[in-house]
């Protein structure tokens, strides 16, 4: 008798429940797109303004203020040869975002000359690219870098190049899809029929095609290499260990974990996951506005 007296759901109730939901999840994205911009902001100006500021060498050692708890004189507290951590996290999140853009720049610009060459000429081109980006695509792209990385000194330039070489791929074939899609334009026959050579065609009307789509990956790109960079520091074949890396950070303060010390591995966490999460949420809000109906290939 209950379910016989419940009210029945017209067309209109129905409506309006839609609206509210479609509302209630604009309002959701809008937010988590206004918070991700203000980390990015709050990491940007950290980065760039902290550093000169403090005005303090983040090596100086003070063994007397050695794992000291957060505090106001240190917020993060300090790190098992008393350096101060907040400082420590600042100058290892400038060298991450560091690599991070220098090596998603230089695999956009790998990945788009490749994918953009292949679809160009197709044929027998097409095929034995996209066969190398498969094979180089079936190995994992840190045990890559290892293999990189080890050939060189431990350093951030060998770190650059072990992440842009390993990052290229999904770019590859992003850009690939773009241009077969623009090759079947009309304005593209029209360009063909006018007499425009095949170099003329790709640099003047299918590179300018696909620049939003690679500029997206590269976003993209950056926080995934932030973490690749981490790890490879962490496991001592990144930076050397005397620089602040957040990888390095993390690795270094395990032992204090162990010993009850939860600070020193918190806050270099934090700094890697919570920025990483805001330009990637950026970025995401970025490719529903361009792209609403398909989602990157490239994922994080």
């Amino acid at each position: 008798m209950a379910d016989l007296a419940r009210p029945v759901a017209t067309d209109a109730d129905r409506r309006v429940e839609w609206r509210n939901h479609g509302r209630t999840r604009r309002s959701t994205r809008t937010l988590r797109v206004r918070t991700s911009a203000v980390i990015v902001a709050l990491v940007a100006l950290a980065v760039l303004v902290v550093p000169p500021l403090a005005n303090l060498d983040e090596q100086a050692v003070d063994l007397a203020l050695k794992l000291q708890p957060p505090s106001l004189a240190h917020p993060f507290g300090t790190d098992d040869v008393g350096r101060d951590l907040l400082l420590r996290c600042v100058y290892g999140l400038r060298v991450s975002l560091l690599v991070g853009l220098v090596a998603a720049v230089v695999a956009t610009v790998i990945g788009t000359a490749v994918g953009a060459a292949a679809a160009a000429f197709g044929g027998w081109v097409d095929r034995v690219v996209m066969r190398l980006v498969d094979t180089f695509s079936s190995v994992p792209h840190l045990l890559l870098g290892i293999f990189i990385v080890a050939m060189f000194r431990p350093g951030v330039w060998p770190v650059i190049v072990s992440v842009a070489l390993t990052h290229w791929l999904s770019t590859a074939r992003i850009v690939r899809s773009e241009v077969l899609s623009l090759r079947s334009r009309p304005y593209i026959d029209a360009a063909v029929s006018g007499g425009a050579s095949r170099w003329r065609v790709v640099v003047r009307h299918l590179l300018p095609g696909v620049m939003p789509q690679a500029a997206l990956a590269a976003v993209l790109m950056v926080p995934h290499a932030m973490w690749h960079e981490s790890a490879l520091s962490f496991l001592g074949l990144g930076l050397p260990s005397h620089q602040a890396s957040l990888g390095n950070l993390i690795q270094s303060a395990r032992s204090s974990l162990l010993a009850g010390d939860w600070w020193p591995t918190l806050f270099p966490g934090l700094f890697l996951i919570v920025p990483t999460l805001a330009i990637a949420g950026l970025a995401g809000a970025w490719r529903e506005r361009i792209n609403p109906r398909r989602r990157s290939e490239l994922m994080l």
